[in-house]
């Protein structure tokens, strides 16, 4: 059983201005998250992700539809109980949202406090976290003497303190820096294969997805678009939303302008190579190409690995024979999908 099941789930509001027509944030949305998936959920702004967050979550009610979290449809529950279910629920913000009054170790405790722990018990566990997110000497300090991913990886700790099953990062790297952005990539990565927490990333980032997610749900207008595993979405995109996203991350193969201003710089035939699991490696398209006696240049387009898959487009200027190469062509078509670029840009 999914640990988060969403079926056909609206959320609308009443509009702002005096025409009285409702805006629809989730439009019919159904998805599964997996136990133990990193599950990102991914669109430009307003595509609905923060509001599917707070469905999941229970702080909005849904205006239709079911969500099942852990076995238990939240649809149907009293106030009462649905603070019980937010209690195997983490959160993490992309702005930390910490209490700036309190010390590092207070703002991990918070919850615990909530909870009912014993302080014995709030003590071992707020160690516990500190050393597992890399802050057991800054147990003392108070956020403004951290840094923006010290602040984050309290905000992790705080929101692993009730041991939750799920956590729900909402753009939590948006406010980083490239390489602190790593580093809490990686520290999240570790929550999920350590401690079996599923995670569920919200983000208009698609190299955040590209790095931590398994499985991704690209949104658009409040709709679901397109949903699978990372590595299909990302190397096989359906949806021209889809295509967008992953064009920001990886190149393709050329438009007509591109190819056109590849054309001015590089003599030859345009042609691109995409590769992917299971294809042949660049290394024997490369070789065919110089066993051919032909002259080529990588001019466009790269290779991505995701969880040691590799795919991507590497576009070529090749230089030899118009004979030579379309046999060589021919060959590699037997084990690599082979793309020319026609002069006036078209692809055949």
């Amino acid at each position: 059983m999914p640990i988060v099941s969403l079926a056909d789930v609206t959320k609308t509001y009443p509009s702002a201005d005096r025409r009285g027509e409702q805006v629809t944030a989730v439009d019919s949305v159904t998805l599964d998250i997996e136990r133990g998936d990193v599950f990102g959920i991914i669109g430009y702004s307003g595509a609905g992700k923060s509001t599917l967050v707070r469905l999941i979550n229970a702080l909005e009610p849904a205006t239709s539809g079911s969500i099942v979290v852990d076995g238990v449809d939240i649809t149907t529950l009293p106030e009462r109980r649905l603070r019980q279910v937010r209690g195997g629920i983490g959160m993490i913000f992309q702005q930390f949202n910490l209490f700036s009054a309190k010390t590092v170790k207070a703002n991990v405790a918070y919850p615990l406090k909530l909870a009912g722990w014993s302080k014995a018990d709030i003590d071992e566990r707020v160690a516990e976290l500190l050393r597992f997110v890399g802050l057991a000497d800054k147990a003392k300090a108070y956020p403004e003497q951290l840094s923006g991913g010290q602040k984050q990886r309290v905000g992790i700790a705080r929101a692993l303190a009730t041991r939750p099953a799920i956590l729900l990062a909402d753009e939590a790297t948006s406010a980083l820096d490239p390489q602190t952005t790593h580093e809490v990539l990686e520290l999240l990565k570790r929550v999920n294969e350590e401690q079996g927490v599923t995670i569920v990333v919200i983000t208009h980032e698609m190299d955040v997805i590209q790095t931590i997610a398994t499985k991704v749900a690209v949104m658009e207008r409040g709709r679901v678009i397109e949903q699978g595993d990372v590595f299909d979405v990302f190397s096989n995109p359906q949806n021209p939303a889809s295509q967008r996203f992953v064009g920001t991350v990886i190149k393709g193969i050329p438009s007509p302008a591109e190819s056109a201003a590849l054309r001015e710089r590089h003599e030859g035939r345009l042609v691109t190579f995409s590769f992917s699991d299971g294809d042949a490696s660049q290394a024997q398209v490369f070789l065919d190409l110089a066993q051919a006696g032909l002259e080529f240049e990588l001019v466009y387009g790269g290779i991505n690995d995701i969880r040691g898959r590799a795919f991507g487009h590497l576009t070529l200027a090749i230089r030899g024979a118009d004979a030579a190469i379309d046999a060589a062509l021919d060959t590699i078509r037997a084990h690599a999908t082979v793309t020319e670029i026609e002069t006036t840009g078209e692809v055949r």
